[in-house]
Order: structure tokens, then C-alpha cells, then sequence
């Protein structure tokens, strides 16, 4: 584990995040989990696709 992680968590340790923060993390997250289940179960419309790889230059 890098070093900087620990710092990481000392920081959030002695400055949590606001319940805010939780919550609107929390409604982020479920609406992704949302939409990556709907596009797994095969729900999601294939307009909302991406329509092939993007190209690295």
C-alpha cells in the first residue's frame, strides 16, 4: 500500500466528509449501479449506446 494512502486516510479521519457529501455520493453511485444493471439485464436503449471504440491517437 503507497504511503500517500495512509495520508489519505489521516485526512479523512480527522476531516470526514459532511453528510452532503455521503449523500450525494451515495445517490451517484446508486444511479450508475442503476444504469449498468438496466444495460447488463439488456433494458438500456440502444440509442444510449456508445456506437464503437473511441481511436487513440
Amino acid at each position: 500500500m503507497n504511503f500517500l494512502w495512509f495520508l489519505r486516510m489521516v485526512k479523512w479521519a480527522r476531516n470526514p466528509p459532511s453528510m452532503k457529501q455521503v449523500k450525494v455520493f451515495s445517490a451517484v453511485l446508486a444511479i450508475v449501479l442503476v444504469i449498468v444493471g438496466l444495460d447488463m439485464l439488456g433494458l438500456w436503449p440502444d440509442w444510449a449506446h456508445v456506437a464503437g471504440k473511441p481511436k487513440i491517437h
